[in-house]
């Protein structure tokens, strides 16, 4: 019992540290995707907010504008939940694998990926809801001609004010789909992928070399994008100060009747850059953690 707990106790620390790093170091891009996928509601037009022609126009124009600090625009929160989520997601995903793990040891696919989709949702409904409302409400000032928050805390208040703790949470149900999506894929193909380097480069699971971590991380975060990019968008739209959708699926009618289908996958290229670089880096850090934990 002891050694499940600290094992347990050390996907915790390695998944925490791990969210910490990612989230520091690939933040502008999340910014970046974040403008481009609340541009197009009716009441971002509305009120004036800021239209960019792509992601390097965003990039540029807010460094022009408001500089490297502008690029940074609403990180506490996203550190912080990046930071717990990854603690969660990891906590979680170790936990189940290992109950689902037939009596030989081995895992299936469909069992790696319900692992990962039990992670995701528990992250998303935990964690991930209040510290995406909060930083997506600092972009989306971010963009306004004149800024309603003066900082993070005031966000806070604000959002609790005006709509309670439930305010907080305002989106959860496609951030809990989105995250379950993307773990539940993420974590599958990591594992997937890992198990055939492991089976055809004969390497030590257990002790995985940090370049083919984080090469596996990187093509883990290109599928993650591409297959997923749907919940992502609608998640953000439920999350801005617009009031012009009544649920997830009216929302995703909304932006497809009006903006197309190939709206779902506005922030496809930053987010791209992000989760490539994120999921190498978490898994990467993750596995070096773990290392020294063990």
């Amino acid at each position: 019992m002891a050694k499940q707990k600290d094992k347990a106790a050390h996907s915790l620390i390695a998944g925490t540290f791990a969210g910490a790093v990612e989230g520091a170091a690939t933040y502008p891009t999340e910014l970046v995707k974040t403008k481009m996928q609340l541009q197009g509601s009716q009441q971002y037009t509305a009120q004036g907010g800021h239209v960019y022609s792509g992601p390097i126009d965003c990039a540029s124009t807010t460094l022009r504008t408001q500089g490297i600090r502008g690029l940074y625009r609403g990180l506490p929160p996203m550190l912080v939940g990046n930071a717990a989520k990854a603690g969660v997601r990891f906590l979680t995903y170790d936990t189940v694998k290992e109950m689902l793990r037939a009596r030989d040891g081995t895992l299936s696919m469909p069992r790696m990926m319900l692992a990962g989709m039990c992670a995701g949702v528990i992250e998303g409904g935990t964690v991930v809801a209040p510290s995406e409302t909060i930083k997506t409400r600092l972009i989306h000032d971010q963009c306004m001609p004149s800024s309603q928050f003066r900082s993070t805390l005031d966000c806070v208040r604000s959002v609790i004010h005006t709509g309670g703790i439930r305010g907080l949470y305002r989106g959860v149900g496609p951030v809990m789909m989105r995250q379950g999506a993307n773990s539940c894929v993420r974590f599958a193909a990591y594992d997937s992928l890992k198990q055939l380097m492991v089976r055809h480069a004969r390497v030590d699971a257990k002790n995985i070399p940090v370049v083919y971590s984080f090469a596996l991380g990187m093509a883990a975060g290109v599928i993650t994008v591409y297959s997923t990019m749907p919940f992502d968008v609608v998640k953000t739209r439920m999350q801005s100060p617009a009031v012009e959708y009544t649920g997830s699926l009216q929302c995703a009618l909304r932006v497809t009747s009006s903006e197309g289908v190939r709206a779902l996958w506005k922030g496809a290229t930053p987010r791209l850059a992000r989760l490539m670089f994120s999921g190498a880096i978490v898994f990467a850090t993750y596995e070096e953690v773990m290392k020294v934990l063990r």
